[in-house]
């Protein structure tokens, strides 16, 4: 690419050597007809048929225009055109695209970045300068020479139908300063930036693509706020600038003249008084603020007189060639004009690198164009705009989840949408949705009772349009409903704005509100984290809606540490790696290892991977989703009794060192008396590996009706399955048989060596239920699970939720005869009602990703404190040299042959489980990878996970995707 001309109003355009020669070797080949021809650019669609390409073939090939500006269409068919466009061209065409918040807002398949409205509400300016550099690099990568990009009308007419929010709002200073930077992002990466639209459209409530919208301002008065960020990027070097089709009687009051053919305007103002010297672009010439008063080929010729450089999409270049031509000849306009202006064009595709043409690369296209780091690019743009508005009492973000019953009522939104996911990462929120923006009252109506039990009521508004005289697309139903909410009950009513800042004015008065300024899954993802404090509030409003809610209204809220949503290139990792897990997913359930699988990767507090496989069970009737509730088996260990034991010892209430009966007396005299807590914790207490009490209670391979009933009553308390009930002293007789139990054969130093225990967790919870004086389930629900916000992570699940969202594990043939379906797989803590202390935890990947994420913290998440102590890294230290355990966590094995990646550090900790599961929390490295399956289905005798070692080979996969720091 040649360097960059200098623009600045100030300065005489400075032009290399090299550069002179070829605009001057190019134009002694172009005929004044051919000449003429570069001055126009017209629209081209890759979406359109054959008629429509070859006549811009012809056009190209026999009238020579000067460039194309794509239009509709989709990257890999627009690349195609581009090269069969320049194929055809004497001189290379400048390629132009109208992409202000994207390649999207022209092209399928590609990506969304933000409108300038959402700009205008950042914190942070350079945000728009690595949009704008993302964009640069997308169109540079399909041959794409010329942005008409940023807008920079001031817009301050709430009423405008055709800016609003493509604007960066009603300030001029941020306008200009965000639309510099936006300018700089394109032409630093090699996009020519047009700023438009000259002299200034924003205050203007009448839209010029169809009729001609009047400027009834002083040119004093524009001076001052319309004009000032088209002079401030004049001097900033913007290469081009469009001029709109706005009537502007303060500097030429001819009648239905717009000012796009004005020269007073073009001439007199924009290149004389404010000295511009880059490219001036016509808008559209077949808008009806201009086609509506001239013909085809006239209204070109006025566009040329009044000054323009480049005409935009011509309604009829043979004809317009033939006026402009005839104006020649009768002295209308010189060739040392039209000459002049090509020379400007042709200046243009210098700097473009046109004087060196290549045909755009057509392999690797979409990959390239759809660059991951752009993904990290959109996510800062939404994260930095949320705006919060009103916040009584600062209820936002939410912390007490324990004491706050929320639920949502999206509007406008289909069910199962990315903003009701993500609250139901943070809480179990009671979800509601009314696609019908413009439902019937009773369809509100219907939804109060339904919301008696709730205290917040998040009202999230989504599908608006860009409209004021329609309410933004904001139904009558919505409205009256949150003022009913509000005026009618105690309810505390959180309504999120997922639309334009303007709308803000229909919901006026509301105690807590907050603005996502777009609706789209990056923004419906991003406001549900502000409001539980994953991310802090950052944005400001660009405009005003109100008297109250002006431009600069915004306030910031806390970020209390929870885990965040986004990219893996976000924290350094790499998703085409993170991909990998695809295959091998895939493979478990080709191979039967599993009938489907949950995989959840953390970093750095970002959940940049969760991701659901196969179906419940081999017949592949329902699928698995991220919502689908696992048991996790040997997991509870640590998620559960050991949770409570590290409270414990946090407390000051137990030592490690302390023997088993300084805890539980009745010990006294038995063989677990002198056992100590570390040793036991540790498997290396001389404890057996388990014990088949469940076998005492069959006879014959029947149930013995001493021990089960098929009906509940106050003498068969605990529910095995449904239908089979176990007697209530069911977990003192296992108690009894786990006290009696033989210890295994000591060392030759008289100690035990390591052998895993499910024993050692019957114990442990026998420990912290008498030292808490509360069952194990009741202490974790009120001090872990619900302040954490963890719907899913609890023992006996089909309490709390419907069979239909947990998978099955083994269809018991030997015990329980039938089907395990949201109840315990583990026969010991199936007999106690599915309260284990070594099993009897169910959870989905993210309320598991959660309570680890805590851990990894040592206790600190939400804004709360749930150790004092690091006691979670004493824990999780390797407790004897000849084995890898921690207390009660497990670790990476020392010959590297363990159930972790060989890649994970020592510091490594978790657990795995016997349906399938893993936890595992890598401190150095801030680093959470679950993996949630039931392998057991419908044969706990299926070893293929492990045979195929799928686990640890999607470990290596996530520690391969971390992207070497350099």
């Amino acid at each position: 690419m040649a360097p960059l001309m200098s623009l600045k109003s100030s300065e005489e355009v400075v032009v290399h050597p090299q550069e002179k020669q070829w605009v001057d070797s190019v134009m002694t080949t172009l005929t004044p007809e051919q000449r003429i021809g570069q001055l126009f650019m017209v629209a081209a669609y890759s979406n359109k048929n054959e008629h429509h390409i070859r006549e811009i073939d012809t056009l190209v090939s026999r009238y020579g225009i000067g460039g194309v500006m794509f239009m509709q269409g989709g990257p890999k068919r627009q690349a195609l055109l581009t090269n069969r466009f320049q194929a055809a061209a004497r001189v290379p065409l400048l390629v132009a695209m109208d992409a202000e918040w994207g390649l999207d807002m022209r092209l399928d398949s590609s990506m969304h970045f933000a409108r300038q409205m959402t700009l205008g509400a950042m914190n942070d300016d350079r945000y728009v300068y690595l949009m704008a550099r993302e964009i640069a690099l997308k169109m540079k990568r399909m041959g794409v020479n010329v942005s008409f990009s940023p807008v920079l009308d001031v817009n301050n007419n709430a009423n405008n139908p055709v800016i609003g929010s493509r604007s960066f709002g009603e300030s001029k200073e941020e306008v200009a300063r965000r639309g510099i930077a936006y300018i700089r992002g394109l032409q630093d990466h090699g996009v020519m930036a047009v700023a438009k639209h000259f002299p200034g459209h924003g205050d203007t409530d009448t839209d010029s693509h169809l009729s001609l919208p009047v400027i009834p301002h002083t040119l004093q008065r524009l001076t001052d706020v319309e004009l000032y960020p088209f002079k401030q990027s004049f001097d900033a070097g913007v290469m081009g600038v469009m001029v709109a089709h706005l009537y502007l009687p303060a500097v030429d009051s001819t009648r239905n003249l717009a000012t796009t053919l004005s020269k007073p305007v073009v001439t007199g103002l924009l290149k004389e008084k404010m000295k511009y010297k880059g490219l001036v672009f016509t808008d559209a010439l077949n808008m009806k603020g201009v086609s509506r008063y001239y013909k085809p080929g006239e209204v070109d010729l006025k566009a040329l007189l009044a000054g323009n450089d480049v005409l935009l999409f011509s309604e009829d270049v043979p004809t317009a060639i033939d006026i402009i031509t005839d104006a020649v000849k009768k002295g209308a306009i010189t060739q040392d004009e039209i000459d002049q202006r090509v020379r400007k064009i042709l200046h243009a595709k210098y700097w473009s690198g046109l004087n060196n043409y290549k045909p755009v690369k057509l392999e690797n296209l979409q990959e390239e164009v759809d660059r991951p780091v752009s993904a990290v690019v959109q996510e800062q743009l939404f994260e930095h705009a949320v705006t919060v508005v009103q916040n009584k009492d600062n209820l936002l973000p939410f912390r007490n989840l324990d004491t706050l019953s929320i639920a949502s009522v999206a509007v406008g939104a289909s069910v199962n949408n990315v903003f009701q996911n993500t609250l139901g990462h943070y809480a179990p929120v009671n979800q509601f949705t009314i696609p019908d923006r413009f439902a019937p009252d009773s369809a509100f109506t219907n939804l109060i009772p339904k919301l008696k039990d709730n205290d917040v009521v998040i009202v999230s508004i989504h599908g608006m349009n860009l409209t004021p005289a329609k309410n933004f697309g904001i139904g009558t139903g919505t409205l009256a409903f949150i003022q009913y909410l509000r005026e009618r009950t105690n309810k505390k009513v959180v309504v999120a704005m997922m639309g334009n800042a303007y709308g803000l004015k229909l919901v006026e008065g509301n105690d807590w509100l907050l603005c996502g300024y777009e609706d789209n899954p990056v923004s419906q993802s991003l406001v549900p984290q502000v409001l539980f404090g994953a991310r802090s509030a950052k944005g400001k409003l660009p405009v005003s809606a109100t008297k109250k809610y002006t431009a600069g209204t915004g306030l910031p809220t806390a970020s209390l540490g929870r885990l965040k949503y986004g990219v893996p290139e976000s924290v350094g990792m790499s998703s085409e790696v993170l991909q990998q897990i695809d295959n091998i997913a895939t493979e478990a359930i080709a191979y039967a290892a599993t009938p489907g699988c949950q995989v959840l990767v953390v970093k750095d507090g970002t959940v940049v991977f969760n991701k659901s496989y196969g179906y419940y069970t081999y017949d592949a009737a329902k699928p698995v989703t991220n919502q689908t509730i696992y048991d996790i088996a040997s997991i509870t260990k640590v998620a559960a009794t050991l949770q409570a034991i590290m409270f414990l010892k946090d407390q000051g209430k137990i030592s490690l060192d302390a023997k088993l009966s300084t805890y539980l007396p009745e010990l006294k005299g038995t063989n677990k008396a002198n056992l100590v807590m570390r040793d036991i914790l540790a498997h290396q207490s001389g404890l057996r590996p388990g014990l088949p009490t469940w076998q005492k209670t069959i006879d014959k391979r029947k149930l013995k009706e001493t021990f089960y009933a098929s009906t509940q009553n106050d003498y068969y308390t605990n529910e095995v399955i449904p239908g089979v009930y176990s007697i209530k002293s069911m977990e003192d007789s296992l108690w009894a048989w786990t006290v009696k139990t033989p210890l295994r054969q000591k060392q030759k130093d008289g100690g035990y060596d390591y052998a895993y225990s499910d024993l050692g967790f019957y114990i442990m919870k026998r420990v912290a239920e008498t030292m808490l004086n509360q069952p194990l389930d009741e202490f974790m629900d009120q001090n872990f699970y619900a302040p954490l916000g963890l719907s899913t992570l609890t023992y006996t699940p089909l309490i709390k939720h419907p069979r239909e969202i947990i998978a099955p594990t083994e269809d018991d043939n030997y015990f329980r005869k039938n089907l395990i379906w949201g109840t315990v797989h583990d026969q010991g803590a199936a007999m106690m009602g599915g309260v284990g202390g070594h099993a009897g935890l169910f959870s989905n990947a993210n309320d598991l990703a959660i309570l680890m994420q805590m851990n990894m913290n040592n206790g600190n998440y939400g804004g709360h404190k749930y150790f004092n102590t690091d006691v979670v890294t004493l824990f999780a230290q390797q407790q004897f040299k000849d084995s890898r355990r921690g207390l009660g966590w497990d670790k990476p094995a020392l010959d590297g042959n363990g159930p972790t990646s060989s890649m994970a550090p020592e510091t490594t900790f978790g657990h795995t489980g016997f349906t399938g599961t893993g936890a595992w929390v890598d401190p150095e490295n801030k680093l959470i990878y679950i993996f949630l399956s039931n392998r057991v289905y419908p044969d706990a005798s299926n070893t293929k996970l492990v045979k195929y070692n799928i686990r640890t080979r999607i470990h290596d996969v996530v520690y391969k995707a971390m992207v070497p720091k350099t």
